[in-house]
């Protein structure tokens, strides 16, 4: 019997067969949207989480890799990593940015992602790692297989975004540090910790 009813993004679509190297990925906004999106964790419906603020557009296509969790596992990788104690991640599944050359106009959509790198976010002392892909069979972007194929331009509109999506001028400090820019064997280890926090929390 057919499945009626709609799959949860985050539990109830698997994150791939070939995980790490190949992830399935859910798509929340796209660099046309003027708000930001993300899932509700009980419904698992598109929300409006907040407009975005003044000039801020996400670079890329984002969203999250389902079936995975920023935990205890994130958190002493990144504690080992930047030599700092950092005691938990965020709460949320494991971001994804998704480098594309076609225009995809909204989000809502799940596709597949090749890891190439990431960047270690911390934001307000809790590991936010952000990973950085390709999307399969793009013909632009297939070449790159590592993060340092990526163009210098790429790594900072994303360090940009991230960095200041959140701050009011004048009236936020910012909560936000990448602590460094990392390839693709330590993608593909964040990605295995995440899924491991995942199990340990949900399974």
């Amino acid at each position: 019997m057919t499945n009626k009813f709609k799959a949860h993004p985050w539990h109830g679509i698997t994150i791939g067969a070939n995980a790490p190297t190949m992830v399935t990925a859910f798509i929340e906004i796209v660099p046309t949207d003027t708000v930001k999106y993300e899932i509700d964790k009980e419904s698992g419906h598109l929300k409006i989480d907040r407009p975005q603020k003044f000039s801020n557009v996400v670079p890329t296509l984002y969203g999250f890799i389902p079936q995975t969790y920023c935990d205890i596992k994130i958190a002493e990788f990144a504690s080992l990593k930047t030599g700092r104690e950092i005691v938990k991640g965020d709460g949320d599944p494991l971001d994804i940015c998704v480098l594309s050359e076609r225009s995809i106009i909204h989000g809502d959509i799940m596709l597949q992602a090749i890891p190439i790198g990431g960047l270690r976010l911390i934001d307000k002392g809790e590991a936010d790692d952000k990973i950085i892909a390709i999307m399969k069979d793009d013909e632009v972007y297939e070449s790159w297989k590592d993060i340092t194929d990526c163009t210098e331009a790429v790594i900072n509109r994303l360090k940009h975004y991230f960095l200041t999506y959140k701050n009011i001028p004048g009236l936020e400090k910012p909560t936000c540090e990448i602590t460094h820019v990392y390839g693709r064997e330590e993608a593909y280890e964040v990605i295995k910790r995440s899924m491991e926090d995942y199990k340990n929390k949900f399974l």
